[in-house]
């Protein structure tokens, strides 16, 4: 005892506003389930696991830990509160209705310890402690944890967890028209259909949804009676509860909404919300059960087959939270990359004795405890007997996830988002934290060769620096277009009667990937490009080739697309993907002895003309600002339909919201030089920064706001002192380059019918096979269905 007493100066109690890390070791993945436990710092309130709790005492001081045990006790399945486990409804890991595979299943005992370093001096937690340690236990022990606070803030704003907009109908008005709605009963009243119906808030009709993609669903009478009387709001029966919630969707703001008023404007139907029992499928219910029933669900899990588990190290799982499976899928891949084992493997110790001040928002020290959770082995142990849970295998990227997503609507919440965003947004992540030192990402750079020939003759060369490869894909180019005919018309056939139909034999439509590339490298006509040459716009042939060829490959297929209607749509087709592919006829190989270039300007080019209420109109659609400039540019200022069009058809455009520099305009001669983004310099401004300021910031990022809110935080010395004159632009690392013939390595999959639902799984080829990572089960592949990925992993091969 004496031993702790000499310590008590280093104890303190935690304060409402204090972080308390006590779910998970900071540098590790160690828990209080680990058969070692976890030790919390009774001084900082972070947490280590036992490989790295001396090193940390070595290098603060701080020698007094809360040692947290927890076991785990299986309760008999004849013994659960809820007998059988409980139906999945929701896609999500870890929530009501969700994926939730402890629930009800175990019981936890805890034990808790005092310890003092470094001989591990051990202490029961009793009433013989001194007050002040008790106090500053029974405080850490109270207190809601880190990680969950984290989740919460990030969860601020959303509806059950996902992101539903309150309606601006609000004030819906409705209808006097006499009609009440039974209880039950209902059907179309376009059609006889008894499920999938909608109620229409305003005028009490009742009509069936949409079709859904397998052919079930309804005649979508419901969208059509809303196109033809214009009445926004409707309610699906059977999904309304006594506790409010329910399925309400909006057609003019085209998305499902939360409605406050949901209550009293089924009242005026003589619909009484506390007796009402769900009792029909959500539509994230439904979009579940069609993503485990048909297509690529049944092709990802390789049918029946019951797959074989792998353990130990490279085939660590990661538990998905809460649909992170785009993320779990994209950081497995990454740490296949020699670059980002070198980087943050490797060099782990270092990261961490380096970073220990803050850990848990330190970038390094989270990849690097990623990169060791994955690739040690320590987390994928096989089970010691048959009997255990096989798929609890994995670890859990809690802070990673709060880190990387921090400040992103969209990766710091609960839903599913898109990998390839995903992998861009990373990418932007490492080059932040790469300034002095090798950035793994430039195993996936490469440069882009752009070459432009205007009526003339005389030609222009532009490169720019890319991280994936997006290939379109050409529907005019499918190979079994009868056989997808008669599938299609079988399936028609079936009708209502779904036994006939059977999804594990899915016919898509099935295109060579020698085509994508051919849409790729086909040229394009470019209108109103600015001739040098002719000092006048006119038409120019644009060319795109590779000036270079990475370590590493990323190949995106553009799937998503949009409908005339403006919704998103996803393509489901099948892409034959080559295990080696030779690009080496995609080489650029720059100016030509043959060719002229355009001569530089000998005046500034006109800058753009905007018609201001068109671009203000257009921008009210919710398109970026600057896809709005060049629908405005290409469209001569014609319109609102024919920039609308022009939208329509560019939206999948990579550079699409990019800042917009009229074609045959060189930025760096343009008269108009850095021109910020006035919304942008707005929200940095509102941070506290000069206008000066923030136009720097937004200068040294391409009026890239994230990472121009992160660049004056890091760069405050350059602040103190602004030039705005013209800056030298640091030197750019050359892009790597070698042979042009790849192998493929790894690809990612999404399931489902849009980014924001459905499910992610990466498959990789380690070790001369095939292997599935789904979430946190690693499991042997025996079919992979390479045709159907979404993001592929190419390696280059040596001569």
């Amino acid at each position: 005892m004496e031993e702790l007493k000499n310590r008590l100066s280093q104890i303190k109690v935690p304060r409402s506003n204090d972080r308390i890390y006590k779910d998970e070791c900071v540098l590790s993945f160690d828990n209080p389930e680990t058969p070692t436990g976890l030790y919390v710092s009774l001084t900082t309130f972070l947490s280590f696991g036992v490989d790295h709790v001396l090193n940390y005492f070595q290098k603060s001081g701080n020698a007094v830990f809360l040692h947290i045990k927890r076991t785990k006790h299986e309760i008999p399945a004849d013994q659960r509160e809820d007998g059988p486990d409980k139906k999945v409804t929701r896609l999500a890991i870890g929530t009501p209705d969700g994926f939730n595979p402890d629930l009800q299943k175990y019981t936890y005992e805890e034990q808790y310890q005092v310890v003092v370093m470094p001989n591990f001096t051990a202490f029961p937690y009793d009433d013989q402690l001194p007050e002040q340690v008790r106090m500053s236990v029974k405080a850490v022990l109270e207190a809601e944890s880190a990680l969950k606070v984290a989740e919460k803030e990030a969860l601020a704003g959303t509806w059950d967890g996902e992101a539903r907009i309150l309606t601006k109908h609000t004030n819906l008005p409705q209808l006097n028209n006499g009609k009440k709605i039974p209880p039950n009963g209902w059907k179309c009243e376009n059609c006889d259909l008894t499920t999938n119906l909608w109620l229409n808030l305003t005028d009490g009709s009742i009509m069936c949804g949409r079709k859904f993609y397998d052919g079930t669903g309804g005649n979508d009478h419901a969208v059509t009676h809303y196109k033809s009387t214009g009445y926004p709001l409707a309610v699906k029966l059977g999904t309304i509860g006594r506790d409010g919630k329910a399925d309400v969707y909006s057609y003019d703001e085209d998305d499902m909404v939360e409605d406050p008023n949901l209550a009293v404007h089924l009242a005026h139907w003589g619909i009484n919300i506390a007796q009402m029992e769900k009792t029909d499928k959500s539509m994230v219910e439904l979009e579940l059960e069609l993503n485990q029933k048909f297509g690529e669900w049944i092709a990802m899990q390789e049918g029946t087959n019951k797959l074989t588990p792998l353990y130990g190290p490279g085939y660590t799982g990661l538990v998905n939270l809460g649909n992170s499976c785009y993320l779990n899928s994209v950081m497995q891949m990454c740490f296949v990359i020699p670059d980002f084992v070198e980087r943050f493997v490797s060099k782990a110790d270092e990261i961490f004795g380096q970073n220990l001040q803050d850990p848990p928002n330190d970038f390094n020290v989270q990849m690097a405890k990623l990169g060791v959770g994955l690739l040690s082995g320590k987390y994928s142990q096989p089970p010691e007997t048959k009997t255990d849970d096989e798929g609890r295998q994995g670890i859990p990227p809690r802070m990673f996830k709060n880190l990387v997503g921090r400040g992103h609507p969209g990766f710091s919440s609960n839903r599913q988002q898109d990998a390839q965003e995903f992998i861009l947004h990373l990418i932007n992540i490492l080059d932040r934290n790469s300034r002095h030192q090798t950035n793994p990402a430039d195993s996936f750079k490469f440069k882009v060769e752009e070459r432009y020939q205007c009526s003339s003759g005389k030609v222009k060369y532009t490169n720019r620096p890319e991280y994936l490869l997006p290939l379109p894909i050409p529907m005019d180019m499918v190979m079994n277009k009868d056989e997808v005919s008669a599938y299609e018309l079988e399936k028609e056939k079936s009708g209502e009667d779904k036994s006939k139909f059977d999804p594990s034999q899915v016919v898509r439509p099935r295109i060579k990937l020698s085509s994508c590339l051919e849409s790729f490298a086909t040229p394009e006509s470019i209108e109103q490009f600015y001739s040098t040459a002719l000092n006048d716009k006119t038409t120019a042939t644009k060319t795109t080739r590779l000036a270079s060829f990475p370590d590493y490959l990323l190949i995106h297929l553009k799937k998503f697309t949009v409908k005339e209607d403006w919704t998103c749509v996803k393509l489901d087709v099948a892409i034959e993907m080559p295990d080696i592919l030779d690009l080496n006829f995609l080489r650029g190989h720059g100016l030509q002895p043959t060719e002229e270039l355009l001569p530089e300007a000998s005046t500034p080019p006109p800058p753009p003309v905007y018609d201001q209420a068109l671009l203000s109109e257009l921008a009210e659609f919710g398109f970026p600002i600057e896809a709005c400039k060049r629908a405005l540019y290409f469209t001569q200022n014609q319109g609102k339909e024919a920039a609308t069009q022009w939208l329509m058809e560019h939206i999948s455009d990579e550079d699409f919201s990019n800042p917009f520099v009229p074609p045959g305009v060189d930025i760096k001669s343009d008269s108009s030089a850095f021109v910020p983004n006035q919304e942008a310099l707005e929200m940095v401004m509102s941070m506290g920064f000069t206008k000066d300021q923030a136009t720097k910031a937004l200068k040294a990022t391409n009026n890239n706001l994230e990472r121009a809110a992160d660049w004056v935080f890091s760069h405050a010395s350059e602040l103190d002192s602004i030039d705005m004159e013209v800056d030298s632009q640091p030197t750019e690392a050359p892009c790597r380059d070698g042979n042009g013939q790849y192998k493929l390595v790894g690809f990612v999959t999404h399931m489902g019918t849009s980014t924001m639902v459905g499910h992610y799984v990466c498959h990789l080829l380690k070790d001369g096979q095939w292997v599935i990572f789904n979430d946190e089960k690693v499991l042997l592949s025996e079919k992979p269905a390479k045709e159907l990925g979404y993001v592929y992993l190419y390696q280059r091969l040596d001569k």
